[in-house]
Parts: structure tokens; C-alpha cells; sequence
């Protein structure tokens, strides 16, 4: 005496089967689109998995502040290393004016996506002005309005180098003994994830 199968309940038994594939493929469809997200909000929220490291040199400007919020009227549209001199332009600005050209140069084929400028507060000396006629005939002059310089950026005296985007917005800051390698790599990186200037 054979056992014969009931076909509705073999039938019934592959229909649970498939719902139960059914709503794990809908899950794993959802942890896929939704999870990168969960992850990102919580590690953004409770501070865990971030990197200690950074891959800049100079100090971030992550606030939005402008060129002409430091005090530097200036229609550049292109990446722009600006020198700023809030007292004379004394040896350390002028080493800054050197470096912006050699990092513009040291660019390649990408120079032309730059640009490099001074702004000074104090008239320069006579001297300087002669080498700048003679050497640095791309670079932009700007005056600097030290009330707005000095409001934005308070305490910081000495000659500064920033990094410029092509909406004016200030990028990064450094001081006066900062080594150019570590700027052309900063902007290097710049120009590459950049699709303005």
C-alpha cells in the first residue's frame, strides 16, 4: 500500500517557501538601499568609525567665508593662491608671493586653472614693486581692507596663504613656513575633485 501526496498541500508547501524568499530578497533589497544611509547618519551622529587623519596640509575653511569677507575685492574665477599682508610685506610675504608662482608653475598643465595674487595692507617698497614689474608679471594686486581682514581673521598678523575656489570662497590657510610641496599637493587634489575653474 503506497503513500500518495495531497497536491494542495504540496502546493501549499512551495507557495510558503516562496513568500519566505519572497520577503528575504525584499530585506536584503532594503538593507542595501537604506543601510549605507542608517550607517552614514550614525557614524556621523555618535562619532565612531571616522577618521582621525586628514589628507590637507593647511588649515580647512569649512565655514563658507568669502574673499571679499577677508577684505580682498577680486573677480578671479579661477583656483587663486592669495598672499595676504595685514602689516608690510616683509621677507616671509615675499617668500609666500615666490612660492604661489613656483606652486602655479609646478602645476603643469593645469596652470592656467590658477592663478596667484597679493593683497597688502601698506604701500610696498620700492624695491619689491621693481621685482614684482620685473619677475612676476601674472601677479594680481589687490589692497586689503584690515578692518574686514581683522574681523575674519583675528590675531593672524602675519603674512598668510590661502586657497581660493572659483566662487571666492576660502579653502585653506597657511602660514608663512609652509613648505610648497605640501601646497601643490593641496591643490593638486583640489583641481582633480573639482569640476569649476
Amino acid at each position: 500500500m503506497g503513500t500518495t501526496m495531497n497536491p494542495a498541500s504540496t502546493s501549499d508547501a512551495g507557495s510558503s517557501i516562496r513568500r519566505r524568499r519572497g520577503r528575504l530578497q525584499l530585506i536584503l533589497v532594503l538593507l542595501v538601499a537604506v543601510g549605507p544611509m542608517v550607517l552614514a547618519t550614525c557614524m556621523y551622529t555618535f562619532k565612531f568609525w571616522v577618521p582621525e587623519s586628514r589628507s590637507f596640509h593647511g588649515e580647512l575653511i569649512g565655514n563658507g567665508e568669502s574673499r571679499v569677507e577677508l577684505g580682498v575685492q577680486s573677480d578671479e574665477t579661477r583656483w587663486q593662491m592669495l598672499v595676504t599682508a595685514p602689516q608690510q610685506c616683509d621677507a616671509d610675504c615675499q617668500q609666500l608671493v615666490y612660492l604661489a608662482r613656483q606652486i602655479q608653475i609646478g602645476l603643469g598643465r593645469d596652470a592656467s586653472r590658477a592663478s596667484h595674487a597679493l593683497s597688502a595692507a601698506q604701500p610696498l617698497t620700492a624695491q619689491f614693486e621693481a621685482t614684482l614689474a620685473r619677475e612676476y608679471p601674472q601677479l594680481q594686486r589687490y589692497p586689503l581692507d584690515v578692518k574686514r581682514y581683522r574681523r575674519m581673521a583675528p590675531g593672524i598678523e602675519l603674512p598668510q596663504l590661502w586657497i581660493v575656489d572659483p566662487h571666492g570662497n576660502l579653502v585653506l590657510r597657511y602660514g608663512a613656513q609652509v613648505k610648497g610641496k605640501n601646497v601643490l599637493i593641496d591643490l593638486r587634489q583640489l583641481l582633480k575633485l573639482s569640476n569649476i575653474g
